[in-house]
């Protein structure tokens, strides 16, 4: 753990640098371009991008040096902005869209690699608490990412922006490359290192192909993508509405409630790893599918009930609520796929990045235009009713089963392939 909190710096500058990134390079097309529909574009072609390359990601991070693939995806990020600051202005809006390839594809390898990497780095026993650490770095990395964008492109300019951009990314290369810290398993790392042998054999085939077999292996896990999917669509449903729904609160300074919600959904996240971390070092256990159904259900109800037009008060409790169900589902989630031996894990999260991507774009879509005839909290309300629609049958399904597949023990890693099987144990 003492590498890994390096890591987790290193990964927060970087989380930092994205959430920078995202927002002022979306002003910036439109500054550059002139155009909203150039502006939507862009955030297409960057969402298509990432949910193209979950299936990618899953595949590149079962054969090769995941170390490698982080450190270069980083690389990429910053040459990529570099290279568009640099460029003839006339250039640059056709450039744009090779940068929106590029972020969108290395944002999410990064994620799939680090993610599959868990518990090789930190050892099983501590993935739930290297999880929560990873969960709070990003959250308080997306709020300064997003206090500090219009300041920063305000008063500094976009190059400003995109060199601090560019170093973030080059900061957690160069942490990444010095840490020693191994990515694979043991028995993994030749093959790994040289894309063949055994684990390329495992990854090759078709996409549809990889959904067949994961759920005939592992529909449990299946189940658990596909709300995180549907979780994804009641995300951007509060995104696009938090916005209006602020507007509509305080007309004169529409971004105070804005900013009480996202830190008050971040301290949530903390409390999250803190909560998490007390359960599993008191029982010796991580919590279940169970408890993820569970918490995406309160977090969905809580995301709810923040729109309903409360007092501040109120208000920013559900939104604590929210944000502390929200980092606990993740963090079980996350430490539930970590079970799956090394060999089948990156797919799974490769697997899980493409859907999440899916549903977020697809709900931005929707959400928005839904938004333009309904009010926030009837949309906000619609999309994640879904969410606790889905999460409600699958908590059914598992009590139906007689009792949910023991999660393996915080102090014990899982060590064959039964943590794929729905029967297990």
């Amino acid at each position: 753990m003492r590498y890994f909190r390096l890591l987790v710096l290193g990964n927060g500058i970087s989380a930092y640098g994205s959430y920078l990134n995202m927002v002022a390079l979306n002003v910036f097309v439109y500054d550059a371009t002139g155009s909203a529909l150039a502006a939507g574009l862009f955030m297409a072609v960057r969402l298509a991008t990432s949910v193209v390359s979950g299936w990618v990601s899953g595949r590149l991070v079962s054969v090769h040096d995941r170390k490698r693939l982080m450190v270069g995806a980083d690389l990429c990020q910053a040459v990529a902005l570099l290279s568009l600051l640099l460029a003839p202005e006339g250039t640059r809006p056709g450039l744009l869209y090779v940068l929106a390839v590029v972020t969108g594809g290395c944002s999410t390898l990064s994620q799939v690699a680090l993610r599959s990497s868990i518990p090789e780095i930190v050892g099983a026993e501590h993935r739930v608490r290297a999880n929560g650490l990873l969960v709070t770095g990003r959250s308080l990395a997306m709020i300064a990412g997003f206090a500090s964008s219009g300041v920063v492109v305000a008063q500094l300019g976009y190059s400003a922006a995109f060199v601090l951009d560019a170093g973030t990314f080059l900061v957690s290369a160069t942490v990444l490359s010095l840490l020693p810290v191994r990515t694979r398993a043991a028995g993994d790392a030749a093959d790994g290192a040289s894309g063949s042998g055994s684990g390329s054999a495992k990854v090759s085939g078709t996409a549809p192909r990889t959904v067949r077999m994961l759920l005939g292996t592992a529909p449990l896990l299946m189940a658990m993508i596909a709300v995180r999917a549907v979780d994804g669509l009641g995300s951007s449903s509060h995104n696009v509405a938090l916005p209006i729904y602020s507007s509509g609160l305080d007309p004169d300074h529409p971004a105070t409630f804005i900013s009480q919600f996202w830190a008050t959904w971040a301290i949530g996240t903390i409390v999250a790893q803190q909560v998490i971390g007390r359960i599993t070092k008191k029982t010796g256990r991580t919590p279940g599918e169970r408890a993820f159904a569970l918490g995406a259900c309160v977090m969905s109800a809580g995301f709810i009930v923040v729109f309903c037009g409360l007092p501040t008060v109120p208000a920013v409790i559900a939104a604590l609520v929210a944000g502390a169900a929200d980092g606990f589902t993740e963090i079980v989630y996350v430490s539930r796929l970590q079970t799956a031996p090394d060999d089948q894990r990156g797919r799974l999260f490769g697997l899980s990045a493409s859907a999440e991507n899916t549903g977020f774009g697809l709900g931005m879509l929707v959400s928005g235009a839904l938004l333009e005839t309904f009010s926030p909290l009837q949309v906000v309300a619609a999309f994640h009713g879904l969410a606790i629609a889905l999460c409600a049958a699958l908590l059914l399904w598992l009590v139906s089963r007689g009792r949910t597949p023991p999660a393996p023990p915080a102090e014990e890693p899982a060590r064959d392939t039964s943590t794929m099987t729905e029967g297990r144990g």
